[in-house]
C-alpha cells in the first residue's frame, strides 16, 4: 500500500470500508446502505441528489467490489502518477456522475418506451406519469464504482495506447487501445442486446464517454498540464522533492565558457535532454528507487541548470 499514490489509496480504503460498513449495519439493525446511499431514478421517491456521488462508493457484493477494486488499482496507480492527485480525484469523480446521469436517462428511456407500449403518451405525460409511481420506481437503485472505473481504463487507454498488456484469459498480450476499444464495444453490445442482468452497461459507457471528452478537451487545451510528456510532471514533483531533502555533492566546476558552434550546443544539450527523458521514463515504469545514484544525481545536476 506504501507504494499506491494517495488517491488511489484512500478511493480503495473508503471502497472497502463503505462495503464493510454495509454488511455490519444490515446485520445489526437491518438497514441497507445500498437503499440509502446507492442512485435511484430521480422520479423516484427516495432519489436524493447526493446518490450521484455516492452510489459509486456502494457495492452490491464481494465480486462486484473485488473486481472493481483491482481494476482501480491496476490502472489506477498509473494515470494517477501521470496527472497527479487533483486532476486524478476530479477526473474520477466527474466520470462517475457522468456515469449516473446516463444510468439515469437509461432508465427514463426504458420506462418511457414500456409506458407508451401501453398507451401512446408524450414525453411531458410520461413524466408526470412517473411522478406518481415513485413509489413503485424506488426499486431502480445503482450501485458501484464501475462507471468512474470504465473511464480510467479509457485514460490509461487514450495514455498510452501502445503499451501491451496481458488481460486473461486472452494468452496473448494486446495493445491497451485494443483492448479499450473492444471493452467498449462489448459493452455497447450488450447494452443495446438486453443482456448482462442487472449490469448498468450504459453507465459503463457513460463513464467512457466523458472520460473521451475530457481527456479531449485537455489534450486540446495544453495550458490544462495534459499530454504525455506533461506527464512528467508527476515525476517532477519527485525530483523536486529529492532536492529539499538531500544535499548537493560539492559543486562541479563551471562549465567551460569558451566558444560552441550552434550546431555542437545544440547536439549537447538534445543528448542531455534524452537522458534526462530517459531517466523519466524509467521512473514510470519502475518508480523512482530504481534509479541508480548517477541518475538520481543528473537528474539533480540537470534541475539546478533549469
Amino acid at each position: 500500500m506504501g507504494n499506491i499514490p494517495t488517491i488511489t489509496k484512500n478511493l480503495l480504503i473508503i471502497n472497502v470500508l463503505a462495503f464493510l460498513a454495509t454488511l455490519v449495519i444490515q446485520s445489526s439493525s437491518g438497514i441497507d446502505l445500498n437503499n440509502i446511499l446507492g442512485l435511484h431514478f430521480f422520479r423516484a421517491s427516495e432519489f436524493r441528489i447526493y446518490q450521484l456521488v455516492t452510489y459509486m462508493f456502494m457495492h452490491g457484493g464481494f465480486a462486484h467490489l473485488f473486481f472493481n477494486m483491482f481494476a482501480l488499482w491496476m490502472f489506477g496507480v498509473v494515470v494517477e502518477g501521470v496527472w497527479g492527485p487533483r486532476k486524478f480525484l476530479f477526473y474520477y469523480i466527474a466520470c462517475g456522475i457522468g456515469a449516473g446521469l446516463m444510468q439515469e436517462l437509461a432508465q427514463f428511456v426504458e420506462i418511457y418506451l414500456q409506458l407508451n407500449a401501453q398507451a401512446p403518451l408524450g414525453v411531458g405525460d410520461a413524466f408526470i406519469v412517473m411522478g406518481q409511481l415513485a413509489n413503485q420506481l424506488n426499486g431502480l437503485t445503482t450501485v458501484g464504482a464501475s462507471g468512474a472505473i470504465y473511464a480510467i481504463l479509457l485514460a490509461f487507454g487514450m495514455i498510452f495506447p501502445e503499451n501491451k498488456i496481458f488481460i486473461f484469459p486472452i494468452p496473448i498480450p494486446i495493445k491497451a487501445k485494443w483492448f479499450v476499444m473492444g471493452y467498449a464495444a462489448l459493452e455497447l453490445y450488450q447494452a443495446m442486446a438486453g443482456t448482462g442482468g442487472n449490469v448498468a452497461h450504459l453507465a459503463h459507457l457513460g463513464g467512457m464517454i466523458f472520460g473521451f471528452f475530457m481527456i479531449r478537451y485537455w489534450q486540446r487545451h495544453p495550458s490544462h498540464n495534459f499530454s504525455r510528456r506533461r506527464g512528467t510532471n508527476a515525476f517532477e514533483r519527485m525530483k523536486n522533492f529529492y532536492e529539499k531533502h538531500h544535499q548537493p555533492t560539492p559543486e562541479s566546476p563551471r562549465e567551460e565558457t569558451r566558444a560552441e558552434s550552434d550546431w555542437d550546443y545544440n547536439a549537447r544539450r538534445k543528448a542531455e535532454q534524452d537522458e534526462v527523458d530517459r531517466i523519466l521514463d524509467k521512473i514510470r515504469k519502475s518508480g523512482y528507487d530504481s534509479l541508480t545514484r548517477e541518475e538520481k544525481q543528473r537528474l539533480f545536476d540537470q534541475s539546478k541548470r533549469q
